[in-house]
């Protein structure tokens, strides 16, 4: 059972305690991973011009060199985030880091092997923007052309899905880890949405958490707690998730401790000022050990799930 009272640390050298972070609420996202053997969704806070990413001199640059480990990118709502910026930060991103054999491509169903880029807050630009940027005939078009990818726009209210398909996105995802706290990451709408991207040839990415508690920054968010219950709150999330048959199954997330969806490694610890659940009496790779559980039931229902549609309807 997680106790309110216990307290966690990450284990990875060079963490650093969450409650010294300035967080605005649901700004600035935590790093999903994709369930996929070791891939990780590096935060890409760009400005309104390409430059370097200061987060990738850091702590990303060890998962590029440890392989199998790949990296793919989530992009945020920066300054004046439009389709021209975008299509320089995209080309800088392919530029600088596309050669690399841990840049995360994903290969679709017409064998190309094509980056991938997460949106967040995909809603507050038009559709009509991101058209011209992810549409065949768009002034700032990248389709076609060697800065392709396949772009997965962020839904949070039901009729995001219309303006995704008018702005020429590839998928969908979901992001947050509470079940409840807005209609794309409501469980039970996730077989609707798939069904919509079946019907509209979009990515379905269901996003799961092991858990959300965010009452050390947000005081008044205390209805969107939703309780690790030693690990169940995770796999029925995951377990709902594999149910649709998506295309991928991100997870929200690896170390956004300040919202308690981290599943790194993690021990108790004290301090004077911050609250943190740890995975007691389960060990500390506990919640590692659930997403390599989930992720070969993933594999496995994958192969058997495209078999199934390749056969012949009787």
């Amino acid at each position: 059972m997680l106790m309110p009272a216990a307290r966690g640390s990450p284990t990875l050298a060079g963490c650093t305690a969450p409650h010294k972070l300035q967080v605005a609420p649901r700004r600035f996202p935590s790093p999903p991973l994709l369930l996929e053997p070791q891939t990780l969704v590096c935060v890409w806070r760009a400005r309104a011009v390409a430059a370097p990413c200061p987060s990738l001199a850091g702590a990303p640059k060890a998962a590029w060199t440890r392989p199998p480990s790949e990296v793919t990118f989530h992009i945020e709502p920066y300054s004046n985030r439009d389709d021209q910026n975008m299509n320089k930060n995209v080309k800088y991103i392919i530029d600088k880091y596309g050669n690399h054999p841990a840049f995360y491509r994903y290969k679709t169903s017409t064998g190309q092997s094509l980056p991938m880029f997460y949106v967040y807050d995909s809603y507050i630009t038009k559709p009509k923007m991101w058209a011209n940027l992810l549409t065949p005939s768009g002034s700032q078009s990248v389709r076609g052309t060697p800065y392709d990818g396949l772009f997965i726009a962020l839904l949070v209210e039901e009729k995001h899905k219309y303006d995704i398909l008018q702005s020429g996105f590839d998928g969908i995802y979901t992001y947050f880890a509470t079940n409840g706290f807005t209609y794309g990451s409501s469980h039970q709408n996730w077989a609707k949405l798939k069904s919509f991207c079946d019907e509209n040839n979009l990515m379905f990415i269901p996003s799961v958490g092991p858990g959300y508690i965010d009452t050390n920054i947000r005081p008044w968010n205390s209805q969107n707690t939703r309780n690790r219950i030693n690990g169940k709150y995770y796999e029925v999330s995951l377990s709902t998730a594999l149910q649709t048959h998506p295309s991928l199954i991100s997870i929200t997330s690896f170390n956004e401790w300040h919202e308690g969806t981290q599943i790194e490694n993690a021990v108790p610890k004290r301090t004077t000022n911050t609250v943190y659940l740890d995975y007691r009496p389960h060990k500390p790779s506990y919640y590692l050990e659930l997403t390599r559980k989930w992720s070969e039931k993933y594999s496995k229902e994958r192969i058997a799930y495209t078999l199934d549609q390749q056969l012949p309807a009787s």
